[in-house]
């Protein structure tokens, strides 16, 4: 099926890496322009090296802190004058601290909640002016299963994360009006760099596979695996497409089954 984004302009966070390098190729192969961003422009552009010619010359990087609202302005105002204008967002940037309640300061608390949140409302903030010129504007927060289902030993990040789907469905109704649907697709467990470094420091006489179906059956997950980022990125593609035209408000999660909230 022709996902109708060939020749569409998206954003994309925290691209260097795992669920944002994975869409930002996804989005390059169907035919859309990228301008992905992340704080190390170098790593970023090592992870691209390896894209055909032809996606290459459809792809605009930028170093890009976003939780600095003037480094986003410029990512985005770059971005729309050098693509043509901006069809999408993906906000992918994050990453999960491992703390229980007691465990978790306060510094560490407001640091969750300001990249939870603050990551998102800079870019879509930036966004929105040239989103409205789009016939088809569409933002994903890339967000967690911990929105709705929190762990223990993940205090501060789920409740972040919780915090950022609410700010999503908000968002999803102040910018219907204008034409810009906003939705989530919420995470499980997915094999990234951060689940690779966990394994390494763990110590394990397994192998990887071995390890990972561990923990998967240890989460509980039905599917018996981590997931992955190409399988992620599909979702998030589906949700930017056009032909989700009638879907805004809305999360999917992307997690083998674990979610066990009704």
């Amino acid at each position: 099926m022709d996902l109708g984004l060939s020749g569409r302009s998206v954003l994309v966070t925290g691209a260097s890496s795992g669920v944002g390098l994975a869409t930002a190729a996804a989005l390059l192969a169907e035919g859309a322009n990228v301008a992905a961003c992340a704080r190390d422009k170098a790593r970023l552009d090592v992870a691209l090296a390896e894209l055909p010619r032809a996606e290459k010359a459809r792809v605009v990087t930028a170093a890009c802190d976003v939780l600095d609202a003037e480094s986003v302005d410029q990512f985005v105002a770059d971005a729309a004058a050098e693509l043509g204008g901006i069809d999408g967002v993906v906000n992918n940037a994050g990453r999960s601290l491992l703390a229980r309640l007691a465990e978790t300061t306060d510094e560490q608390w407001r640091a969750e909640l300001e990249l939870k949140i603050f990551s998102v409302l800079h870019v879509v903030r930036a966004a929105v002016p040239r989103l409205r010129r789009s016939p088809a504007a569409s933002v994903v927060n890339v967000n967690a299963i911990l929105a709705r289902q929190p762990e223990p030993k993940l205090a501060a990040t789920s409740a972040a994360r919780a915090a950022l789907l609410n700010l999503s469905t908000t968002l999803a109704s102040e910018l219907a009006p204008e034409g810009i649907r906003v939705n989530s697709v919420c995470l499980g467990l997915i094999d990234t760099g951060q689940w690779r470094r966990r394994y390494e420091t763990s110590g394990s006489p397994l192998r990887f596979e071995e390890w990972s179906a561990e923990l998967a059956a240890d989460r509980g997950i039905p599917l018996g695996r981590l997931g992955t980022a190409d399988e992620v990125a599909y979702a998030v593609l589906s949700l930017l497409s056009p032909r989700a035209s009638y879907i805004t408000g809305s999360s999917l999660d992307v997690g083998g089954g674990v979610a066990r909230y009704v």
